[in-house]
């Protein structure tokens, strides 16, 4: 097993979203246990021009993580009862992240989250070095089909569709 370090996400989002695909999510509890679920499904924003992105309506209070370092986890509540979990990626400034979508058996953001126990007080924190959650690359090489994003038709035809959404496809 090799822990993604730094490099992995100082990368294009649509480069880090399908790379993901395959990896292990693995969160130490409180009770010193570990959990791992295998990443099956993740979605690419990617700048202010992407209309499905936080970063969209610019730089604000909610959104200042996305300009930051790339590695760090960004994590907003939805419909004000689920968090949902995020990796900034790409160069600082460039704001743009990847949400993960769902897990092996936790179809959903909001399920696989709530499974690893993931709130608000992961919001900010690096998935590099990190002792409560992190990603691991164990060779599992998946194959990967691309769809559009799940949620933001308020971002209009055009970024709804965008193909940007990547999910693992081996059956």
């Amino acid at each position: 097993m090799m822990k993604l370090n730094g490099d992995f996400f100082n990368r294009d989002c649509l480069e880090v979203a399908p790379e993901l695909v395959g990896k292990l999510l693995v969160r130490k509890l409180d009770d010193g246990s570990i959990i791992k679920i295998r990443i099956t499904e993740t979605e690419a924003y990617r700048g202010e021009e992407d209309k499905g992105c936080h970063a969209s309506k610019g730089r604000t209070q909610r959104t200042e993580l996305l300009y930051g370092e790339s590695g760090i986890i960004y994590v907003y509540l939805c419909y004000g009862m689920h968090w949902l979990m995020n990796v900034i990626t790409g160069e600082k400034e460039q704001p743009q992240g990847v949400l993960f979508r769902a897990g092996e058996g936790r179809n959903g953001p909001a399920k696989l989250t709530k499974f690893l126990g993931v709130d608000k007080s992961f919001n900010g924190e690096s998935f590099i070095n990190n002792s409560r959650i992190w990603i691991e690359d164990d060779g599992f090489e998946a194959k990967i089909r691309t769809d559009k994003r799940v949620g933001i038709d308020y971002a209009g035809e055009y970024w709804a569709s965008v193909p940007w959404r990547f999910i693992m496809d081996n059956k």
